[in-house]
This record gives structure tokens, sequence and C-alpha cells, in this order.
């Protein structure tokens, strides 16, 4: 018997209709989860649009919302949290902000991201009394929630990375907050690193969609807190 040639292989799948219909329901889901994530994406950038600025360009706000990021072993900020935390600092000392709000992962007690990033702050020169604590911005879409309902923000300045600000800032002004943003390239050094951040930001947009919405609240919500209102006064 002679072999299957290619064309004899496809025209044996063609006539199975359940093949048939796999590959049809395989290619439309391929065309729906691109559609889906170009829309996410250019949502992302058309409301953030016009509200990213340089450190010494950004409109004063009330408030600077600095996003959580990894914090090594003995609670020493990692080189990208670093980074937007010196941001933060030149913000407060510039006069743009009064109070910094810093949100992160404190899940479990021995980690401790607003406590680190609090740390930090202080020891380069920023008033304990300046700084408020989130210990449950477990993401983005939970910071600027948390930000708005928890902690009454209503005008920032959202700090992260530039890969990242785009997204952070969209999330905020969707949920409420009148944001603005700035975002750190001093660590793009670590190439791979920030790589690997732009690819999962597309992907990021899609869930951060979704969380709109889907109108969820944060993963813990918790009652009102006077914190910021107390640093700013």
């Amino acid at each position: 018997m002679l072999p299957l040639t290619g064309f004899a292989i496809l025209g044996r799948v063609l006539k199975n209709r359940w093949l048939r219909r796999l590959i049809t329901l395989g290619a439309l889901g391929a065309t729906l989860t691109v559609a889906t994530t170009a829309a996410s994406i250019d949502w992302v950038r058309s409301s953030a649009a016009g509200h990213i600025y340089a450190v010494d360009a950004v409109p004063a706000a009330p408030v600077a919302l600095v996003l959580g990021a990894q914090v090594n072993s003995g609670g020493q900020p990692s080189p990208f949290l670093e980074a937007r935390l010196e941001v933060a600092r030149q913000l407060w000392a510039a006069g743009k902000v009064k109070a910094i709000l810093v949100s992160g992962d404190h899940a479990n007690w021995d980690y401790d991201e607003p406590g680190s990033m609090m740390v930090w702050l202080v020891a380069h020169g920023v008033p304990a009394s300046r700084v408020v604590l989130d210990h449950a911005g477990f993401d983005t879409y939970d910071s600027c929630a948390r930000a708005r309902e928890v902690f009454g923000v209503r005008q920032a300045i959202v700090v992260t990375q530039t890969f990242h600000i785009e997204r952070a800032v969209a999330l905020c002004r969707t949920l409420g907050i009148d944001s603005t943003g700035v975002g750190d390239e001093s660590v793009r050094a670590y190439r791979q690193i920030w790589l690997r951040g732009e690819i999962r930001e597309e992907f990021a947009a899609v869930k951060a969609a979704g969380d709109v919405l889907s109108g969820r609240d944060p993963i813990f919500l918790g009652k009102r807190e006077t914190g910021v209102d107390d640093a700013i006064s």
C-alpha cells in the first residue's frame, strides 16, 4: 500500500465530521482570543492616554499610590520595587504629593511588601506620618479598588514600571480615581525580567478588562480607613 500523501491525509480529515467541527472550533477560539487581547490592550492604552508623565511634569495630587512588587529575604525591596519607591520619594520631595499609599501583598506574616516599602521610604527621608500601608493589594485591580473604597482616594499619582503604568492608570481611572501615572525605567537594564514584564502585560490586560467588566470586589475589602485622610491633613 502506498503511503498517504499530505493531501490525502487532509482529505480524510476533512471528510470526518467531528474533526471538521474540532478544527472549526479551534480556529474560532484562536480568533476570539486574538480579538479579546487586542480589544483589552486598546482599552488600556486609550484609557491611559494623556495621563502618563515624568516626575517633574506630573501635576500635583494629594497622594501617590505605589504598587507592590517582590521583596527579597530580609525585607529588602527588589530592584524593581526600590525603583518605584525612589520615584515616590522624588514626588514627595518635590511637593507633588502630601502622602504615599504603599499597596502590596501581606497575605503571609513573614512576607510583607507594604511594611518593607514603608521602612525604605522612612529610611530615605519620608516622614512615617506621611506613609500609609495597604496590606491587601494582592494585584493591580485590588490596589486601585481598595485605594478608592477603603482609603477614600479620589485623586492620585500611580507609580510603577513603565511597562505596567498604562494598565495601572487605566484600572484606577475606570474604578473612579482621577489618576495620572509616573513610570520608572531605571531597571530596564534587567533585560530578561523587563521583557517578561512587557510580555505579561498583554495577558494582564485581558484579566484587567475582565475584572472591570465583572465588577468584582477585591479579594479583601474591609472597612473604611482614614489613614490617607490623616496623612494628608
